[in-house]
């Protein structure tokens, strides 16, 4: 392990381990995101699936460290303004996509020790061949498919942006990765229906991308998950214009209300992506709470948001969950920071009333 990250690991240790870090994590909640959960650790170390996707020992190995650290409970329970202000820590699992993966290999673990998920759904993408792009993509490249794929792939691609040599030439597995993962990044410029276009042209995978419903409903009659909206094509909410955005977000939520019990009432942006725009159109349809991407830790009282804090999870970090530990301790840092800004402000005020 590198140093920077021994560091980092012995001060989440400090944060997570020690009478004086309980007490700092005290009436916190952490809600951590997933995407994936592959078969083998050594598919998803690669760096360009490592910081979607988490190895089934990994994500086995993450679990009982999380039950020893964290009072592990449902989302909506996490977000409930009731909740005790001086409690343990608590922390709460999402998924975000619907991967199939969620159903075959997440679940399983998560029924063997009894914690509960919430799964958010792109709901276009449920019972259905549709593919995420990055995926499709990233692995037609990777060669998953062989090269007469990925060389037609490269050739549609070049109508939209460079793509480095290195790509095909890198001798090391590692750094043509890395430059996968790089370039991975710039495709999220293009747009959306480009995007799709794209990953439609790559030939199919051996199964389906994402779960189906019949799954999702076996989940939630488990009791240990629920289901959410995370768009339904999986658009960039902010890129839309105002019709296409009702849209969007109407088709998400009547498909989760049409085929689920008991529909969180929690939106997740696709990307994290979200405006003053998004929101207010979230609010027409109910949703007074939605989660980012922004990393963060949450408090009772800060429960209702359309901007709720959430900490990614890597492969790397379900192996090493010490490195968690470092992540949550800056969430900490961060809310202290953020309180005294608010603190400041408020005080501010008081002056101006006064003068």
């Amino acid at each position: 392990m590198p140093f920077t990250q021994l560091i980092k690991a012995a001060t989440g240790w400090l944060c997570l381990d020690t009478p004086a870090g309980r007490r700092l994590l005290r009436g916190t909640g952490t809600i951590l995101m997933l995407h994936r959960v592959l078969a083998e650790d050594a598919q998803a170390a690669l760096p360009h699936r490592n910081a979607l996707c988490i190895g089934k020992p990994a994500f086995g190995n993450l679990l009982h460290w999380l039950e020893r650290h964290f009072d592990c409970v449902p989302l909506i329970e996490l977000l409930d303004p009731a909740a005790p202000a001086n409690g343990p820590p608590r922390l709460a699992l999402t998924f975000d996509d619907g991967w199939r993966d969620n159903a075959e290999h997440a679940f399983p673990l998560l029924q063997q020790r009894g914690l509960p998920a919430s799964i958010f759904l792109s709901t276009d993408f449920i019972g259905s061949p549709r593919r995420f792009w990055w995926e499709a993509i990233g692995e037609t490249l990777w060669g998953s498919f062989g090269e007469e794929a990925r060389e037609q792939l490269g050739a549609r691609l070049r109508q939209h942006l460079n793509l480095p040599d290195e790509l095909r030439t890198a001798r090391s597995e590692q750094r043509r990765s890395q430059l996968l993962a790089q370039f991975l990044q710039r495709l999220k410029g293009l747009p959306a229906t480009t995007l799709q276009e794209l990953a439609d042209s790559c030939p199919p995978p051996p199964g389906p991308h994402a779960m189906d419903w019949r799954q999702v409903q076996a989940m939630e009659d488990s009791g240990l998950v629920r289901f959410g909206p995370h768009g339904a094509s999986h658009a960039i909410l902010t890129n839309l214009d105002d019709d296409s955005l009702e849209a969007e977000l109407r088709r998400s939520h009547e498909a989760i209300a049409a085929h689920c019990r008991r529909p969180l009432p929690v939106y997740c942006y696709p990307n994290g992506d979200h405006d003053a725009q998004v929101c207010a159109a979230l609010r027409r349809l109910g949703y007074n709470q939605a989660l980012g991407t922004r990393p963060g830790l949450q408090r009772s009282r800060q429960a209702v948001s359309l901007s709720l804090p959430r900490i990614g999870v890597s492969h790397q970090v379900a192996c090493r969950p010490a490195l968690l530990g470092w992540r949550i301790l800056q969430g900490v840092r961060r809310q202290g920071a953020e309180q005294s800004a608010v603190q400041a402000s408020d005080l501010q005020e008081v002056r101006n009333e006064v003068q």
